[in-house]
């Protein structure tokens, strides 16, 4: 086996070691990506929401109209088509799932401006960016494989739909209490698995093409998590009007 004379070690190691910073290089470039296109969608909510709440007509049909709940079967629907609509469609039509669904979150969550207070929705931003944080990095660092808990989180999930449906005829406070602990935790673990799964994509030396569709569609994906985590933190934790 060669040495490196100036460095005493092997050929094959330095290789090797080179090797693994180019990965490890392009990884951060992949993962900052991801995390990037997530906060530009998280600032676009914000705007839009802003926008919707400065507008007092388009806030009245968002709150008290039907078109509440064609935003939330948008927002349902876009989620679920996401991955044929990101990887089959254009790239141009992935950019534009990506902020139409951004923009559908924001129009849905502006009447929150006239439930709680600016202050309680700032620090609740910050709360939920902290918790989010912190499962993304576990989710990024962990060697344990998370599969088994993120395909059952991925089912509890349709469970808190139902929960959600049912509690709308119930109007249980306390149950909605409850309820919203449950997605939190759901959603934090969805986020240590959702990253895990988005770092592992990396590794399969696709295009440039699919990875950057890959980035997008790990943006949106935990984008959804965050956005879920700040509503349910916001109902535990805001201050209303």
């Amino acid at each position: 086996m060669a040495l490196d004379p100036r460095s005493g070690i092997s050929a094959q190691a330095a290789t090797r070691a080179g090797v693994d910073a180019d990965i490890d290089v392009g990884l951060r470039k992949y993962m900052l990506s991801v995390y990037n296109y997530m906060a530009l969608g998280v600032a676009l909510t914000g705007i839009v929401a802003l926008v919707v709440a400065l507008n007092p007509a388009v806030m009245q049909a968002v709150a008290l109209g039907p078109m509440k709940w064609v935003l939330f079967i948008g927002i349902l629907g876009l989620g679920f088509f996401s991955g044929k609509v990101m990887f089959s469609g254009s790239w141009t039509m992935a950019q534009g799932a990506f902020w139409l669904y951004a923009s559908m979150w924001g129009a849905l969550i502006a009447p929150m401006f006239y439930l709680y207070t600016g202050e309680s929705i700032v620090r609740v931003f910050f709360i939920t960016a902290a918790a989010f944080g912190g499962t993304s990095l576990y989710g990024y660092t962990t060697k344990k494989d998370l599969t088994a808990m993120g395909r059952f989180l991925s089912m509890a999930t349709i469970g808190i739909l139902v929960a959600i449906v049912v509690n709308i005829f119930m109007q249980s406070a306390m149950f909605h209490l409850f309820l919203s602990v449950i997605v939190v935790l759901v959603f934090a673990g969805l986020t240590a698995y959702e990253t895990q799964n988005i770092k592992s994509a990396y590794f399969s030396g696709d295009s440039d093409d699919l990875q950057n569709r890959k980035a997008i569609f790990g943006a949106f994906i935990l984008y959804g998590s965050f956005v879920t985590m700040f509503i349910w933190l916001l109902s535990i934790f805001g201050n209303r009007e």
